[in-house]
């Protein structure tokens, strides 16, 4: 094709999904030349007469066979589970039980008996060397009780089909099948990839768009198109790994923890961090969890907006997420998962140096107390920010703490000793309580 100006990114995508069913045709019109094929052979075979009668009934049964298997699988792609509808022809047309399995070797599909429960872990140099084996002899291959074949599209390994033949008796017919099973299930799972991607691109730039600001009737109706209900409550939650790069790898891993925890979730990479617009409200510690087992590290750390109730809000509440993100990040307890809903005064501060400036503050109302602590093994700090939390109520502290009335009063002493604080003071308790809140969200309860 040929255009006046370059292509743009959506017709670059529908040209390549133009090319592969192109493919898929060419694939159909060249069983079709095979078919031709053999019927030109079956009406020579006609001519010669009584001679070739039995040539003709042979060329007959395996044109049939070939229409039989060729239909079969065209019938089986067209079914929803395109693995499972792939194994079961085959097992059908062969007798033969059939497996699919990815390129690593997981099993994607089994029909017939003799599966085996639970199903071996694949070898990875057990299946690097099948494939190779496989291509290089450009036809199926027998490894162990199988005889495999290896799905491809544009040199690129999608899979195998295999048939469990521990007898050897697999002849060209099972071969023919087998081979053109791999056709169906190399051009249907790049299909598939085609449109995953397409539809991963769609969701980006829809996340893209949502956080910088579009219209809400066009908000919804995309959103609708990739699976995602706009409507209600959403929040915004921002995810950074200390040491990892958020690659596509690093958003899958993300996407398939909010997955894992039932959330319906949009998730898309900016600006170095996983982004996801969640569907009510995420439990962020459990977020946090499911992330680091997805990762395999805990080295991360989660912001979590506020709820917006429309997409014109989205921008905020993703502001707010990043703001979330960095206080934890920069807080003594850098990993874990903070909402700006519990950041206190830090929702009001600026960023940059005014954390020095706050850090500071907390130093100048509780530095003494935090050194005794330190030195001591203490929990004087807790004690104080406890008491305010209760709004001074002696019982209710104490209960909270798990200490005695006494023992509370003790240590309330022991604070003003030790920091020079009068708590009976209006603007020292106010200045205190706002210390221990700070103190709390850089994470030293934790």
């Amino acid at each position: 094709m040929s255009a006046r100006r370059p292509p743009g990114d959506d017709e670059i995508a529908l040209l390549g999904l133009l090319a592969r069913q192109t493919g898929a045709a060419l694939a159909g019109a060249a069983a079709h030349r095979r078919e031709r094929e053999y019927a030109a052979e079956l009406s020579r075979a006609r001519r010669d007469g009584n001679a070739a009668r039995e040539r003709l009934a042979d060329v007959e049964s395996e044109l049939t066979y070939r229409r039989s298997v060729h239909d079969a699988l065209s019938g089986a792609t067209a079914t929803g589970d395109t693995e499972a509808g792939i194994a079961w022809t085959v097992h059908r047309l062969t007798g033969f039980s059939a497996v699919v399995e990815d390129q690593f070797g997981n099993l994607r599909a089994w029909a017939g008996p003799g599966c085996p429960d639970p199903y071996p872990k694949p070898d990875p140099g057990r299946q690097e060397q099948l494939i190779l084996d496989a291509i290089r002899d450009a036809r199926p291959v027998y490894v162990g009780h199988r005889l495999t074949a290896v799905a491809r599209h544009r040199g690129e390994i999608l899979g195998t089909v295999s048939l469990v033949d521990p007898q050897g008796a697999a002849g060209e017919r099972e071969e023919f099948a087998l081979g053109h099973a791999c056709d169906a299930l190399a051009l249907e799972m790049a299909h598939l990839r085609s449109l995953a991607e397409m539809e991963l691109r769609l969701r980006r730039e829809l996340v893209d768009d949502l956080i910088t600001g579009t219209d809400d009737e066009s908000a919804f109706a995309r959103a609708a198109a990739v699976g995602h209900d706009l409507h209600g409550a959403q929040h915004l939650v921002a995810v950074g790994w200390t040491g990892l790069t958020a690659d596509d790898a690093f958003v899958q891993a993300v996407a398939g923890a909010a997955a894992g925890l039932g959330l319906r979730a949009l998730v898309a990479r900016r600006s170095g961090r996983a982004v996801l617009i969640v569907q009510g409200r995420p439990k962020g510690e459990e977020l946090y969890l499911a992330v680091s087992q997805e990762l395999g590290s805990r080295a991360g750390a989660i912001g979590l907006g506020s709820r917006c109730d429309s997409p014109a809000e989205i921008p905020r509440s993703y502001q707010e997420a990043l703001r979330a993100l960095e206080v934890r990040q920069r807080s003594r307890v850098p990993h874990g998962a903070t909402s700006f809903d519990d950041l206190g005064l830090y929702r009001i501060i600026g960023t940059g140096d005014d954390y020095r400036e706050i850090e500071g503050y907390v130093r100048e109302w509780l530095g003494p107390l935090l050194d005794y602590d330190a030195a001591h093994r203490g929990d004087l700090v807790r004690t104080l920010s406890q008491y305010f939390e209760a709004g001074g109520n002696y019982d209710g502290a104490a209960s909270a703490l798990g200490i005695h009335r006494s023992t509370l009063r003790y240590r309330l002493q022991r604070m003003r000793e030790i920091g020079g604080h009068d708590l009976s003071d209006v603007e020292t308790r106010l200045n205190l309580h706002v210390a221990t809140r700070v103190w709390k969200v850089l994470g030293g309860e934790a």
